[in-house]
């Protein structure tokens, strides 16, 4: 089953704009307490050990959390694209899925990079995300975390 066609629109103007270098996202699509959920862990408990601290928070929840991923990525592997496969649902009105398909080489050793990434995204009753889990096998994970602290 499709998912809604406004949200599929607003998820392919943001990977538009992501592909394009641009942090401009369509009003609405997050939340603005949207958690970001990496391989079953919230980022703000990736991002330090007091995950509830009103900064951190700050950071990894909503639009910001977004940019913050994205800008990351982006420098772990800068000429980053990404393509997704069909948004689908199984007729939960707050929840679809979508696959991901990041390329790029990877900062340093410009290593090609081809990673899957499964994306199920929660949403509120007025359709924002409110919860965007991403799913990445370890290897291409640990890659792109290798590829992020290269400063060259």
């Amino acid at each position: 089953m499709a998912a809604p066609q406004a949200l599929i629109d607003a998820l392919d103007q943001a990977l538009a704009h992501f592909n394009a270098r641009k942090m401009d996202l369509p009003d609405g699509l997050f939340d603005r307490k949207a958690q970001f959920v990496l391989n079953g862990s919230p980022f703000e408990t990736l991002l330090s050990p007091t995950p509830n601290d009103p900064v951190v928070l700050m950071l990894s929840r909503g639009a910001a959390g977004y940019r913050f991923t994205a800008k990351a990525l982006q420098h772990a592997v800068p000429d980053v694209t990404v393509e997704r496969g069909d948004v689908i649902t199984d007729g939960d009105p707050f929840k679809v899925w979508t696959k991901v398909w990041l390329s790029g080489r990877l900062r340093g050793t410009g290593e090609a990079l081809n990673a899957l990434v499964t994306l199920t995204l929660h949403l509120t009753q007025a359709a924002a995300i409110d919860v965007a889990e991403a799913t990445v096998d370890a290897k291409d994970l640990q890659k792109i975390r290798d590829a992020r602290l290269r400063s060259d």
